[in-house]
């Protein structure tokens, strides 16, 4: 599997040890996470609100503006990680799909239809009709186990239908990975009356990392999302328990490496003039611990990415994601979220 160029990149890095330099090959796999607003198809579905979508708002050429979005967005996910990774994202969550079959006309717009991706979808109980999911390149990831976990919901007595947390097991080339996928509920009445919202289904996801440490006490979790809340928020720092060192890691812990990100000034969107970094990537500790010789896969460095030309330049949102939809306007952006990425990597043995 490993020989063929087009399930794999090799990045070679110098590596000191004493006096002395040596050179090594990596393998590079790129997993990566991408809101991508109101991906929705131009047919009225009975069953939800979907007519409350901008795509339904719009009045004409709503087919054109359909093919338009979905061909930029294409492109930009066949370009997250180029630094290191000539190929497209092996693993990629995405958040705000109506069906799988805006993922099945995602994957099949050029340019990536040029690559071999499956999909894992589960319809949620959003009244909406928004979805999270996984795409995979089937050449690289073997899927065994998919399940969405419902978030339970309720504040009043009263039942909130947000999205479920999607649950993938499978063999990242020969390594087995869990990966949960989320999007919290909104900050929709405000930051804090809505926080205990997301504390809950921040504490369902830590049931779900400890009922797989049970089973599998040296398990490798990626956890990723739209969280709707920033790496310093009570979700993350006091319910997950995230960390933002890589040397203070213990057994257990999680380690997020867009805290730091954020604290330096970075951030996935902006509201009102204020920025917002809710769109993350986590990974348990042996990501990071274990496995010094690089004999399985490791964390290498975590990104944003948010070039230029998916970028603001000028006027009051300089410096926004250019966004897709504004009320029922079509503004021919990309999404109102940047993609966030990590790179794993091991030795090319």
């Amino acid at each position: 599997m490993l020989s063929k160029i087009n399930q794999i990149t090799l990045i070679v890095l110098t590596l000191c040890y004493s006096s002395f330099y040596a050179q090594k090959s990596y393998i590079v796999q790129t997993v990566a996470f991408y809101n991508l607003e109101n991906l929705f198809d131009t047919i009225n579905d009975p069953n939800k609100l979907d007519e409350l979508s901008p795509m339904m708002e719009i009045k004409s050429n709503r087919k054109e503006i359909y093919q338009d979005k979905l061909s930029k967005l294409s492109q930009v996910l066949c370009e997250i990680g180029k630094e290191q990774n000539k190929l497209p994202p092996s693993i990629i969550g995405v958040a705000e799909v109506e069906n799988r079959k805006v993922l099945e006309d995602l994957i099949a717009t050029p340019p990536l239809s040029n690559y071999h991706y499956g999909i894992i979808h589960f319809d949620s109980p959003d009244l909406r009709g928004i979805d999270t999911a996984l795409l995979y390149n089937k050449e690289v990831f073997k899927p065994t186990h998919s399940e969405a976990i419902p978030a339970n919901l309720y504040h009043n007595n009263v039942k909130i239908h947000t999205r479920d947390i999607l649950w993938i097991t499978g063999y990242l080339i020969d390594e087995k990975i869990h990966v949960l996928v989320n999007h919290w509920p909104s900050r929709r009445g405000g930051a804090q009356k809505s926080s205990i919202l997301r504390e809950h289904v921040a504490k369902r996801n830590l049931a779900i990392i400890d009922l797989i440490h049970e089973e599998e006490p040296n398990a490798k979790i990626i956890g990723m999302g739209d969280f709707n809340d920033n790496p310093t928020d009570k979700s993350f720092k006091k319910i997950l328990n995230t960390k933002n060192s890589k040397t203070k890691l213990k057994p257990g812990d999680l380690y997020n490496p867009f805290e730091k990100m954020f604290k330096n000034g970075f951030n996935t969107l902006t509201y009102q003039g204020e920025l917002f970094l809710f769109d993350q990537i986590f990974f348990s500790d042996n990501y990071i611990t274990l496995n010094k010789n690089y004999h399985q896969f490791k964390f290498y460095k975590a990104g944003i990415f948010n070039p230029n030309y998916m970028t603001l330049q000028k006027g009051t949102y300089k410096g926004s994601p250019k966004r897709s939809f504004s009320g029922s306007s079509y503004l021919g952006g990309y999404s109102d979220h940047y993609p966030v990425y990590s790179y794993l990597i091991k030795e090319n043995n």
